[in-house]
């Protein structure tokens, strides 16, 4: 069974975090030391950890504690070698060297020159190595088949670096979310909350951000961030095992995860809220409704309802904000049973017409000829809608020999 490893980051993440919850979670820090080691950057540095609150809550604090060095300004040729005579695991071998390979060609499409010409600053010293190695040998030690992240909160302010004053997030830092098209928001924390180093492990890494996946929860890791925020500065790491499908099978047909976003609107205008369904189902809505409703002070208002996957939540509130006048949007993921269904087309006298099967996998439930398909028929020929329907739903039965 696939072992899933889900990164949830309400305060961001960074290297440090990243390790101090895989050692929270159960990867040994003598484990991390030991391979370390490898590296032959032992005398540059030590390692330990700390049990810290955040806002009352208990987590692990990696610290990497430099000591008798200069600041490395190290190219990526430099740092690939040392990681490939260093010994390690096959799979963190492999994951560390695509985490800076990516963390390279960000910083080169940033300040324009080839991935080999970069030269590290921050993310070339000692620290940012260590962080990047470790937190890969952490993920092969606990034997993680598969890495997903959450969305991923911006940040605000300015933070020094190398290259002087810079915003938040960082030039690299978006470079890395554009990579990856990642799904971001504010939480209103004007701090730098996602490192180069955090983006660069989540967007190599991770194989799909949003939300969790179906899986069942076996343990959590709490890793502990440097800074004191308004709200926990906690990453959580879920480890546990993939639910095998998706769906469930039920006696009517499969049940899927499915989100519901609401919101209820009372200033705008009718083609304003048309353009806004039409916008959400480009966004890659399953369905979008409205129902006519009385809000306070007997306003009459429509409530706007958008049903997506889970994964086009983010594309479908961006629109929601957008394209209407709502200050709030309520979220909520469900469960919906499902028919498993098919497209065949069948050839009428009037023209094709497809036609929707739906089964529960065993026997056919319903068959529907598609509407714009009989619509489109009924004008060009000015027949009436219902008769093209019938003859549409009448061919498919005789071809398949079911009347």
């Amino acid at each position: 069974m696939k072992k899933l490893a889900y990164l949830q980051c309400p305060t961001g993440i960074a290297g440090d975090m990243c390790l101090g919850a895989l050692v929270d979670a159960g990867v040994p820090l003598e484990y991390l030391i030991e391979k370390l080691e490898g590296l032959g950057l032992q005398n540059e540095y030590r390692l330990r950890q700390e049990k810290v609150t955040r806002q009352g809550q208990l987590a692990t604090k990696i610290h990497v504690d430099l000591h008798n060095i200069k600041k490395h300004h190290r190219h990526l040729p430099e740092i690939e070698n040392i990681i490939l005579d260093a010994n390690l695991p096959a799979k963190a071998s492999k994951w560390s060297l695509e985490v800076f390979g990516q963390l390279a060609i960000a910083e080169g499409a940033v300040h324009g020159i080839e991935p080999e010409k970069v030269h590290f600053h921050e993310v070339g010293a000692t620290d940012a190595i260590v962080d990047i190695v470790g937190t890969c040998l952490g993920l092969d030690w606990l034997e993680v088949d598969e890495l997903q992240c959450s969305s991923l909160p911006t940040g605000g302010g300015t933070v020094k670096a190398a290259h002087g004053q810079l915003p938040v997030p960082v030039p690299a830092v978006l470079k890395l979310w554009e990579s990856r098209q990642v799904p971001v928001y504010s939480n209103g924390i004007e701090k730098e909350l996602v490192t180069p180093t955090g983006a660069a492990i989540a967007t190599t890494l991770a194989t799909r951000f949003g939300t969790p996946p179906a899986m069942t929860v076996k343990r959590i890791g709490l890793g502990a961030g440097s800074k004191d925020l308004p709200i926990p500065n906690i990453l959580r790491l879920w480890l546990g095992e993939e639910i095998i499908e998706q769906t469930i099978e039920v006696s009517a047909g499969k049940l899927e995860t499915i989100s519901v976003l609401e919101t209820q609107i009372d200033d705008m205008s009718p083609q304003a809220i048309a353009y806004t369904c039409e916008q959400l189902f480009e966004a890659g809505a399953v369905d979008v409704f409205t129902v006519a409703i009385g809000m306070k002070k007997s306003r009459p208002a429509i409530l706007l309802t958008v049903i997506c996957p889970p994964e086009k939540v983010m594309n479908c509130e961006t629109v929601m904000f957008r394209e209407t006048t709502t200050l709030g949007i309520r979220r909520l993921n469900s469960t919906r049973s499902i028919l498993q269904r098919e497209i065949q087309p069948v050839e009428t006298e009037y023209g094709t017409v497809r036609v929707k099967i739906a089964t529960n996998g065993k026997e056919i439930i319903n068959v529907q000829p598609e509407y714009e398909d009989c619509a489109q028929l009924a004008r060009k020929y000015e027949r009436p809608l219902h008769q093209i329907h019938k003859i549409a739903l009448d061919t498919w039965y005789e071809s398949n020999r079911l009347l």
